[in-house]
């Protein structure tokens, strides 16, 4: 089996996140912050050793500034119907997932519109100046993805957030295809707002997600109600991260995800790029070699790219090329990948494209593996 669709959820997962999470089961069953017996206090002080090492790994203010979500769609729905008013104007990239879009849809019938900002691969001035011709006297909110989840573009996130601080406009940064694979300092970077997906790059399970913020008190809520502290109150804390967390939270999925980040601080995030990397170029080369292969972008390389690619094969459907794979045993994704804006970008809305994304465990053997189903499979059609 050969598993190739790692920018969806990565597999397999390290042994010690595994280890991790059948120990809190074991363990750490008790619920967190709801008990003062020893169980309840140790689970806690889990969940806590989570938090720090997430507000550690990302240059976060400190670990109260670490809020624990589902996912990062969650992450992004949390910052845009928790700070939006009527009447504001957003800023987004044309590369967007549906987890950006589809919220803000959602909000327009309380006035609340949106400005599509035109990037332009391998050229961060020009689409700097895309975001700056953007912005109005309404513009409340920017919201960029750190990385395409369908072409792997890089956005200037650091001259975007300089931008936005001109004119005293907050940043979220959808960070779901780049942490883990990228090193990412809110600090250096002046993240507002960081969303991220835990089962991706940073190697924890599903139903794990993060949304880091020193600004939570500019944040109303949509979840109230059981945060273990304050019980006698009707009035949901005021105080992060209580106040985003209600109801008991997903212990063996946040503690699965500390040791996704501690192996990753293990292995090192240089060495796990460099990896990601090199099978992304060894295919991108094989590929560009042969013939009835579509390329959208150019070489992946890591000043503009992350390590994923996207392509077609001419004349035939994305999905009928990833139905092949998986006869094979190949597992990749196809079709519009939850992401239209970013298929109307690359004229692909039509066709949709077959997504390769490796991880470390991904080996060359793997691509060859790929390369050879590709070529059987062109050569029959």
């Amino acid at each position: 089996m050969v598993y190739l669709d790692n920018a969806a959820t990565t597999f397999p997962k390290p042994q010690m996140v595994t280890k991790a999470i059948l120990n809190s089961i074991i363990r750490q069953g008790a619920n967190p912050g709801r008990s003062g017996h020893k169980m309840s206090i140790e689970t806690a002080m889990q969940v806590y050793n989570c938090r720090d090492t997430i507000s550690n790994f990302f240059g976060a203010h400190g670990p109260e500034d670490v809020i624990f979500t589902l996912n990062c769609t969650m992450a992004i729905n949390m910052v845009i119907k928790g700070l939006l008013k009527p009447d504001d104007h957003v800023i987004i990239s044309c590369l967007e997932h549906n987890a950006v879009v589809r919220p803000l849809n959602a909000l327009k019938k309380f006035g609340i519109t949106y400005t599509v900002a035109q990037v332009y691969p391998c050229n961060n001035d020009a689409t700097l100046d895309s975001f700056r011709k953007a912005i109005n006297d309404k513009t409340s909110l920017i919201i960029c993805t750190h990385a395409s989840n369908v072409w792997g573009i890089r956005l200037p996130i650091a001259r975007i957030t300089a931008l936005a601080h001109e004119y005293n406009i907050p940043v979220l940064v959808d960070a779901a295809q780049s942490a883990g694979h990228l090193p990412i300092d809110m600090k250096e970077l002046k993240i507002d707002y960081l969303c991220a997906a835990g089962h991706k790059g940073l190697y924890g399970p599903m139903g794990t997600g993060i949304l880091i913020t020193n600004k939570g008190k500019n944040l109303t809520t949509i979840i109230e109600g059981g945060t273990g502290t304050n019980s006698q109150s009707y009035m949901q804390p005021e105080m992060s991260p209580e106040k985003f967390e209600s109801g008991t939270p997903n212990v063996p999925g946040i503690i699965g995800l500390n040791a996704g980040i501690n192996f990753i601080k293990k292995t090192k995030i240089e060495r796990i790029s460099t990896h990601e990397y090199n099978i992304i170029n060894y295919l991108y080369n094989k590929l560009s070699c042969m013939d009835n292969i579509i390329l959208y972008m150019p070489k992946p390389d890591p000043k503009h790219f992350v390590p994923l690619l996207s392509f077609n094969i001419k004349g035939m459907s994305s999905e009928k090329v990833a139905a092949y794979l998986d006869k094979n045993n190949i597992y990749v994704r196809a079709g519009l990948h939850c992401a239209p804006l970013a298929h109307q970008f690359a004229n692909t809305i039509d066709s949709g494209a077959v997504r390769i994304c490796p991880s470390f465990f991904t080996k060359l053997s793997d691509i060859d593996l790929l390369l050879l189903s590709i070529k059987k499979l062109t050569s029959n059609s």
